[in-house]
């Protein structure tokens, strides 16, 4: 009986010991800010530069960036890449059988990616990029190992190496990252996260154009129920006064 209630107390342990050895890259905050139109600009400018070559948007139409305060003209002018009409949804030339052929695996399509990752897991993973050898690409990231994806933005952040040191601490396994700077880009450090950040915070939008409206319009729906509830509890107390 000791034995086998030994056998479960560690078999009950074991998801959490392989939990602490697979945490992986600790995940930095996203800062970004639906509000702030000038972040969402420049993140969509940095999207049709450098992410719309390879991954396309095909749930996001170009007039929706009316939303973010661009105009017809700006959006046509400097967006518009592999669109004629400005009605048009943000689709890539690529062909799926063409990405599979050279990444290895088709670029998925990223209208709602930041609904599947997470903004902080997106900021992340594109401050995270290192050189790797042993790569196809030649690049590997912190935040998902051996990823088909090349380093789109090193002409922005430089080239990177990253070591890491592997050690035990309370009978778990603890990584170390330590970061070294192989060459500059064309970015500081700072100017480089506020990229990143503009970027994330579009794509965030991107995933739910209406998502601003739609918490405006809830704030002020649960005001009007909360007024309507003040008068439902009066004229409650007011038809039942002569009953209690």
């Amino acid at each position: 009986m000791r034995r086998l209630l030994v056998t479960l107390f560690l078999v009950a342990l074991a998801p959490g010991a392989a939990l602490a050895a697979e945490e992986g890259y600790r995940l930095d905050r996203a800062p970004i800010d639906p509000h702030d139109l000038l972040s969402l600009q420049a993140g969509a400018r940095t999207f049709a530069n450098y992410c719309l070559n390879c991954h396309g948007a095909e749930y996001m139409r170009y007039n929706r960036l009316t939303d973010i305060g661009l105009t017809i003209d700006q959006i046509e002018d400097n967006l518009m890449f592999a669109a004629d009409k400005v009605g048009e949804t943000m689709k890539v030339a690529l062909k799926k059988k063409e990405g599979k052929k050279w990444f290895g695996v088709a670029p998925p399509d990223l209208t709602v990616v930041a609904r599947a990752r997470g903004a902080d897991w997106l900021y992340t993973y594109l401050r995270t990029f290192y050189r790797d050898p042993k790569t196809v690409s030649g690049w590997n990231n912190a935040v998902f190992p051996n990823v088909a994806m090349p380093h789109v933005l090193w002409t922005l952040q430089g080239q990177r190496a990253l070591d890491i040191v592997k050690s035990e601490e309370g009978g778990h396994e603890k990584l170390e990252y330590k970061w070294r700077q192989l060459s500059p880009g064309l970015q500081n450090q700072v100017q480089y996260d506020t990229t990143v950040r503009d970027l994330v915070n579009y794509l965030v939008y991107m995933g739910e154009p209406a998502a601003t409206e739609r918490k405006r319009i809830g704030i002020v729906v649960l005001f009007a129920l909360g007024v309507l509830f003040i008068f439902a509890y009066l004229l409650k107390k007011e038809f039942w006064k002569d009953v209690h």
